[in-house]
């Protein structure tokens, strides 16, 4: 069942909530408007809420004469049906059928449940009944009834019920984080004990020597106090030609993203996939909605800043990408500010980009979080060391919301070091694209393979049976990572992370053998 209620009391904003969570659904749009126009006053501000629809959304408009629910939602064709809203529906009813408007009611609203326990997309709008006296006369009394037992009968059924008070959403309930499993799948649990390993986007080999030693010192130094991020804000900001002040540093980047939800609460986040996942997964666990802008392969999965909703007031996206390894230039990055609008590029991979020439992080922008980890070139998942960037505004509420000492005193020691060594980042990305290169070059020879260029330490591609490849893999001993769990991609989507020479020779030999034998 997809089933949104959304409440409200008169011009509380109600049917703008709606609108921009059906055009999020992205799917083309049924409109059910069931207001009359009885007089000049109504039928201009039914005509306010008919020109904010998008010119490409349906329209079926009830009218008093023929007010019923079912047939105006149509066959099943795909779409997403908004109704808006049901005290003129059910004023209508009253009118029209006196008596038997209860009857009718509930039969009309059965086949809204059937709708959305069937898999299609259904928002209804409602007023919310109970906030004032009990009107004096009959005919409203018997609407004011009706009205609240059809939403609470819809608030029952509802996954998502959303109540709006002066154009601010309250989620009231439903599963907020229901889906959200299936996004929270990562390429560690690809990997046994003995695996070579394809499918952690590590570079391979643990910290360095230099970073080791700083390790040992802070443990010494350092466990037996609680964390100090000072020198690490202090060492992240002369590297990227910030203030100390606009530096978040965080148990990893994941955790960079989950504060996004409960520092920023937007009201409707729009999320570019193919993209790392926990970002969205944290949005919805904090009730957010989110609008899936997918890339698509066969424009070389190209960003397209036009293909986000304009009711976005958050975007995410990953530069660059994971698993595509798509590299976006800034421009196109720049491209999705809008006024009222935060960007939130995650930026987990750019230190292995040499030169970083896409990097928003030196852009003292007051709209825009970056969000960095050193976690893959430095060779330390155990140690979770992420940190955001922002303008202090932002910065500052991204704090509001993070726990205390959220970043162990060994990251913290981690990310200060490193960044006083711009020399050896600037190594390891030159040794992560020579990698890269190296499996590419091996990619090509493998005839019925598919790949796309990539700006990391991975490639993405497509073989013609997703599942028994990577079952053949195994049996050697080698891990890639399944990507259909990014939305966009499908079971025939396999990341590959780049090794050494000896190791990706391995690993396309093994790859060559497995695609030719699903031929």
């Amino acid at each position: 069942m997809t089933l949104t209620l959304v409440v409200g009391g008169t011009r509380s904003g109600k049917s703008a909530r709606a609108e921009a969570l059906a055009a999020a659904s992205g799917q083309p749009v049924r409109y059910v408007a069931t207001a009359d126009a009885t007089d000049e006053s109504l039928r201009a501000r039914i005509a306010e809420h008919a020109a904010r629809r998008p010119a490409g959304w349906t329209t079926v408009e009830l009218g008093a004469e023929h007010p019923s629910l079912a047939r105006a939602l149509g066959g099943d064709d795909g779409t997403c049906v908004l109704i808006d809203g049901l005290g003129p529906w059910l004023g209508a009813l009253l009118h029209r059928l006196d008596g038997g408007a209860r009857e009718a009611a509930l039969g009309d609203l059965d086949a809204v449940l059937a709708a959305a326990r069937a898999g299609r997309e259904v928002l209804v709008v409602a007023e919310e009944a109970g906030h004032g006296l009990l009107p004096p006369d009959a005919v409203s009394r018997a609407w004011l009834d009706l009205l609240g037992e059809a939403v609470q009968r819809l608030s029952a059924a509802a996954d998502r019920v959303e109540l709006v008070v002066a154009g601010r959403s309250v989620v009231l309930g439903g599963p907020v984080a229901a889906g959200i499993a299936a996004l929270r799948r990562h390429g560690d649990v690809d990997v046994r004990p003995g695996d070579a390993d394809h499918a952690v986007n590590v570079l391979a080999g643990g910290p360095p020597a230099w970073l080791r030693a700083a390790l040992h010192e802070a443990l010494e130094r350092d466990a037996g106090r609680y964390p100090d991020e000072r020198a690490a804000t202090a060492a992240l900001a002369a590297l990227h030609g910030r203030a100390p002040e606009e530096v978040v540093p965080t148990n990893g980047a994941a955790e960079a993203l989950w504060l996004l939800g409960a520092a920023l609460r937007p009201a409707l986040a729009a999320c570019v996939h193919p993209s790392f996942t926990e970002g969205e997964a944290a949005l919805r666990a904090h009730g957010v909605p989110v609008a899936r802008i997918l890339r698509r392969a066969e424009d070389g999965f190209a960003l397209d800043p036009a293909a986000v909703p304009a009711g976005a007031d958050l975007v995410l996206v990953g530069n660059p990408a994971s698993p595509t390894g798509t590299l976006d230039p800034a421009s196109a990055l720049l491209a999705l500010r809008r006024p009222g609008r935060v960007l939130v590029v995650d930026e987990a991979f750019m230190d292995l980009v040499p030169g970083e020439p896409a990097s928003l992080v030196r852009e003292a922008l007051e709209d825009v979080i970056v969000v960095r980890s050193l976690t893959k070139s430095l060779g330390i998942p155990g140690l979770r060391a992420g940190y955001a960037v922002a303008q202090p505004a932002l910065a500052a509420r991204l704090r509001s919301v993070r726990p205390p000492w959220s970043a162990n005193a060994l990251a913290l020691a981690a990310l200060a070091a490193a960044a006083q060594r711009p020399e050896a980042l600037a190594a390891a990305a030159e040794r992560a694209t020579a990698e890269r290169a190296d499996l590419e070059r091996g990619l090509g020879t493998i005839a019925g393979l598919r790949t796309w260029p990539a700006g990391a330490n991975f490639c993405l591609v497509a073989v013609p049976d997703g599942p028994r490849v990577v079952a053949a893999l195994r049996e050697r001993g080698i891990a890639v990572r399944p990507a259909a769990s990014f939305p966009g991609l499908g079971p025939e989507h396999l990341r590959l992370t780049a090794r050494g020479p000896a190791e990706n020779a391995r690993l396309v030999s093994a790859l060559a053998e497995a695609v030719a034998a699903c031929a």
